[in-house]
């Protein structure tokens, strides 16, 4: 069976993300996948990127430098255990599924800090191996997240401009960058604005979608996509 790594950041599970975050397991599971979930607040995943990553002595003490500090522990097997564990996950899932509101046209801090802190060089890109010969080819991704604004507000004539220009540096330019292939996004615009039946509808969409995603095709990872 498939493994999955769902990557969950929100605080309620009573919320929009946090049914949408049940569906995915529980269609999944029905497949016959094997599903394990990061969820970050329950977890209290620390989002920092700081010395503490770094087990034992550092390359140079007299002037800390995060990427070359981790970059040197991972290859030493020197980076704390939370990352330790979040890299184990990620290399033995085939699809990540990163679930979230969205808040200020990016993902929640948390969730920045897992990509920062789990996604160290060494281990996710060593350039040039990066896009598509980046280390962790062979996988897939998919950004399912919620929404404050109105799907016509994120068209490409509306306020907000084209959801996929938003898209663009989670997408592109960390998980391509990383040799990952991305799914399109699922997208659930304005939950907050709309009837129960219509979130019912969004879950029902959702549960849907997860039935055939094993036969979609990713997106044309090219700047062509995002801004065309």
């Amino acid at each position: 069976g498939r493994k999955v790594l769902i990557v969950y950041a929100h605080q309620e599970p009573k919320s929009l993300n946090g049914s949408l975050k049940r569906v995915a397991v529980e269609e999944l599971s029905k497949q016959g996948c094997s599903v394990t979930v990061s969820d970050l607040y329950a977890m209290q995943f620390e989002p920092r990127a700081t010395r503490n990553d770094i087990v034992g002595c550092l390359q140079n003490s007299e002037e800390f430098n995060y990427g070359v500090e981790t970059w040197e522990a991972y290859k030493r097997g020197c980076l704390s255990n939370d990352l330790i564990e979040e890299q184990k996950k990620v290399q033995e899932a085939d699809l990540l599924i990163f679930q979230f509101p969205l808040y200020w046209f990016s993902m929640p801090a948390i969730m920045k800090g897992w990509m920062d802190r789990v996604l160290v060089q060494g281990f996710a890109h060593e350039f040039p191996n990066c896009y598509d010969s980046g280390l962790l080819k062979n996988k897939l991704a998919l950004f399912s997240f919620t929404t404050g604004g109105s799907k016509e507000m994120y068209a490409k004539g509306g306020i907000s401009g084209d959801i996929r220009y938003v898209l663009w540096p989670m997408q592109h330019g960390i998980m391509h960058f990383c040799g990952v292939k991305v799914l399109a996004p699922h997208i659930c615009f304005a939950p907050e604005y709309v009837s129960e039946e219509k979130r019912k509808e969004m879950l029902i969409a959702w549960a849907k979608r997860l039935k055939t995603l094993w036969k979609e095709e990713p997106i044309n990872c090219s700047p062509e996509w995002y801004f065309k």
